[in-house]
């Protein structure tokens, strides 16, 4: 389900917002309501009392876009014209709100159009053709004749806050009739709503546009379920839906979190859930009316909550979910590899062309691309011999929904497979001797960076035989001169670096560590010179703290970055975890997961160079009075962020690494109290082919899985128990064995236990440490303290993976009440005793 939520910058480009034309407008025109027996007509417009938002007609023109001098630049035209609501101020025309999305109106019929309330009580866009008055669009309402309202009196308002509402006077006060804020775009203001309504049924969903110049009804929607939840979902057939957030107040509260921690939004939203007998539905408010902010759901099936910058005079995205367009179902359509990395983001496969490369500039890549050349295997040549062949696409994430051939067990035979099925056009082959076949389009191949896939997949394309031959000729092309000289300064450069690295190899010995990890930022993990430590540390003389294998000392490289180098002390063990070390995490990254920035590795020294975490351990902020007392939200933001860690570990890397010493002490803190788990010492990596591993006693005692102590194989498991562990104490504020005095005897009080035992009898709130006065929210209280319980359960079976921790933490699993472990209550019983 929905990863984590995050705050981040992403460039809006011209992706998101099209330039836009409208007319100048009527200077007779700039009230804010139009009423009954006035009309608007195209040119004019009617603005909101405080200047922020216009209503009027206007045409999408694609400036910008393509260049003007292009023979296709026809090709661009919009559809017509279209009844709309923009910001008024802003430079950059945005529009929020577009009443006639499908019915565009043609330019031959503009003079002839008007905006109009008409004898029924109605807004219409109305065509006056001859003598014939054709309707447009309508807010198809039915007055109500009972209210002593009359059409005469009606009229449409724009609101302040970019509502469009119709209205009647009665004698009492105005009834509102309709407004459009109930019949949204794909555009959410501050004080719409996104839910539904429990008496009428009416749904506010929103849907995004087709593309720059066509506003109507495109590929993607947002909308609450009647179950509670929000949904992202690809409209067209087959309808998936990619992206689920629980909603509710948890969801409210991380948003305002997330919000309140970057500069640009702090104090300036305050988004709210409201559940009533008759409404369900999200919505939030601007705190600050002079700023300009709007919700969308764009083309490529994003989310976005985007700021007007005044000093760059663009809008910003400062928040995005899924975080990265690829995570999108089908945004870049049919045969087509998505790199989150590039710009565009969306690719044709080799051999195969964009359907319609007018669609991809206007921003809508969801027609992907088709062949080159079809294939030679046909429905009517399906008992004859194919000549089409297959080409591999290397690192990327397999397209979803595979069919599995059980008699291939061999490469070959799984390729045969495929080329004897017509409708195959792609297969792959793992080292497990699974053979996955796909059928017709293919759909969702992303390119795998490395960072979050379990292996390196390739994809075997099928290709006609005509096609292939190109492409092996375009490889074995002979290069021109100008190539010729690149590539003998490549290789003479290449032949020097590789005289310098076996100069250093022979200088540091090497200790038996690559130099480049194969994902570290820039390109791999650096291998640093002892003196250069010295140096960026001050000759170590700022210590920020100590443990069983060295001391970890403060330093700042050259280029100003902060950094902890850690100096491993002892032959064998410095050794062992420094292997360890770089073995795992090295390789690695993840935004739960301390950055390994390098090594140093020089005679009998051994140490490792992190990013710095400002706010240091979590036991400092847990267990020492002198630190500041961590909020609840801050709490609950390190358990998820720990638990998606931990996840990503044991199930997304290449290969299951087991922590095996989970506890405060190895969770870091960066400024913004974001989590980092650290210190892989005493990491155990495990193959995807084995279950569980055995290996030595390790980790710290309070922490340990009972496994440990029978001495059987381990699986991820103990970093489960360990979790749990960790879980009670971030609820409590303190250590999980408290030791207490009294006058007789010395008693040992196990919060676990005690835990289990207030969980069972529904007092949460006497386990939640006191320091925060009660400011908590109990649910959530209530959901950590189960999650924990069913960690340090004593059979690992019974204990959730951190997949499902996540899951439960965020809302989107329940857990049952948890049993008392045996092994818990057997020491308690002990205790007592005693």
């Amino acid at each position: 389900m929905p990863p984590p939520l995050r705050i981040l910058l992403l460039g809006l480009g011209g992706l998101l917002l099209s330039s836009l034309h409208t007319p100048s407008s009527c200077a007779a025109a700039n009230d804010d309501t139009l009423m009954a027996g006035q009309a608007l007509a195209v040119g004019d417009k009617i603005i909101s009392t405080n200047r922020k938002f216009a209503l009027g007609f206007f045409q999408p023109e694609p400036t910008g876009i393509i260049s003007k001098s292009s023979a296709n630049a026809t090709t661009f035209s919009s559809p017509g014209w279209y009844l709309g609501i923009w910001f008024n101020k802003i430079p950059v025309f945005t529009t929020v709100w577009v009443a006639n999305r499908e019915k565009p109106i043609a330019d031959p019929e503009l003079k002839l159009t008007q905006l109009k309330i008409s004898r029924d009580g109605n807004l219409v866009i109305i065509l006056n053709n001859t003598s014939i008055e054709s309707i447009i669009w309508s807010t198809h309402i039915i007055v109500n004749r009972t209210t002593q309202t009359s059409t005469n009196t009606t009229s449409a308002v724009l609101m302040n806050n970019g509502n469009l509402a119709l209205l009647a006077e009665s004698p009492s006060s105005n009834v509102l009739l309709w407004q459009s804020f109930d019949y949204p775009a794909d555009v959410a203001l501050p004080g719409a709503k996104l839910g539904w309504n429990k008496i009428t049924g009416l749904n506010h969903q929103y849907i995004s546009k087709k593309s720059l110049i066509d506003p109507g009804l495109g590929s993607y929607s947002v909308e609450l379920d009647t179950d509670g939840v929000l949904r992202l979902r690809r409209r067209y057939p087959p309808s998936v839906v990619y992206w689920t957030w629980s909603a509710g107040k948890l969801l409210v509260r991380v948003l305002k979190s997330l919000l309140d921690m970057d500069p640009r939004t702090k104090g300036l939203f305050n988004p709210s859930y409201v559940d009533s007998n008759e409404e369900e539905y999200f919505t939030y408010t601007l705190l600050d009316e002079s700023s300009s902010t709007f919700l969308s759901i764009d083309i490529s099936g994003q989310i976005k909550l985007n700021v007007w910058s005044q000093a760059r005079q663009s809008w910003e995205t400062i928040y995005a979910e899924p975080d990265v367009p690829c995570l999108v179902y089908a945004t870049c359509g049919p045969f087509t590899v998505c790199n989150d990395n590039s710009s565009p983001f969306c690719d044709c496969m080799e051999s195969f062309s964009r359907k319609s490369p007018w669609d991809w500039e206007l921003g809508d890549r969801t027609g992907g691309c088709v062949r080159n050349t079809p294939l030679d295997c046909t429905a009517s040549k399906k008992n004859t011999s194919s000549t089409d062949m297959f080409h591999p696409i290397a690192r990327v994430t397999l397209p979803p929904d595979p069919q599995t051939i059980e008699g291939a067990t061999t490469q070959n035979k799984c390729a045969a497979a495929c080329l004897n099925d017509c409708s195959c056009t792609a297969y792959s082959y793992n080292n497990n001797n699974i053979c996955s076949v796909w059928h017709g389009e293919l759909l969702d191949v992303n390119l795998n960076d490395g960072t979050d896939i379990t292996s390196e997949d390739v994809l075997y394309l099928r290709l006609a035989a005509k096609d292939l031959q190109s492409l092996r000729e375009d490889n074995k092309r002979k290069p021109n001169v100008g190539v010729i000289v690149a590539a003998t300064s490549i290789i003479s450069f290449g032949l020097l670096m590789l005289m310098l690295l076996m100069v250093w190899r022979n200088k540091f010995k090497w200790c038996g560590v690559p130099l480049h990890g194969s994902h570290g930022s820039g390109g791999g993990i650096i291998a640093f010179r002892y003196t250069d430590l010295g140096h960026a540390t001050k000759n170590f003389s700022e210590i920020l703290g100590a443990g069983g294998f060295g001391s970890v000392f403060k330093g700042v490289l050259s280029d100003s970055t902060a950094i902890a180098v850690k100096s491993l002390d002892g032959a064998r063990q410095g050794e062992k975890q420094f292997r360890a070390e770089v073995s795992s995490i090295g390789l690695i990254q993840h935004i739960n997961l301390v950055k390994l920035i390098g090594f140093c590795c020089e005679g009998d020294k051994r140490l490792l160079v992190y990013e710095h975490m400002l706010n240091g351990s979590l036991d400092a902020h847990l267990f020492q009075s002198s630190s500041t007392v961590l909020t609840w939200i801050t709490r609950y933001r390190i358990a998820i962020g720990v638990a998606k860690g931990l996840s990503y570990l044991h199930q997304s890397c290449r290969e299951c690494i087991i922590h095996c010493d989970i506890k405060p002490e190895n969770i870091l803190l960066d400024a913004s109290f974001v989590p980092k788990i650290a210190d892989f010492g005493m990491a155990e990596v495990v193959g995807r082919d084995f279950s569980r591993v055995l290996t030595s006693f390790r980790g710290t005692i309070g922490y340990l899985a009972p496994e440990w102590l029978s001495g059987v194989a381990i699986t991820p498991k103990v970093d489960v128990y360990s979790f749990g562990m960790v879980l009670l104490e971030i609820i409590s504020g303190r250590r999980n064995s408290h030791e207490m005095y009294t006058s007789s005897s010395y008693h040992v009080a196990y919060f676990p236990v005690r835990a289990i035992n207030k969980l069972h009898e529904r007092d949460v709130l006497s386990l939640v440490d006191p320091q925060l006065h009660g400011d908590f929210i109990m649910e959530e209280a209530e959901r950590v303290c189960k999650v924990a319980c069913w960690c340090i359960q004593d059979n690992e079976c019974d204990r959730p993976t951190m997949g499902e921790v996540v899951q439960v933490l965020e809302g989107l699993q329940e857990l049952d009440m948890p049993p008392m472990p045996r092994l818990l209550a057997a020491i308690t019983e002990c205790s007592d005793v005693a």
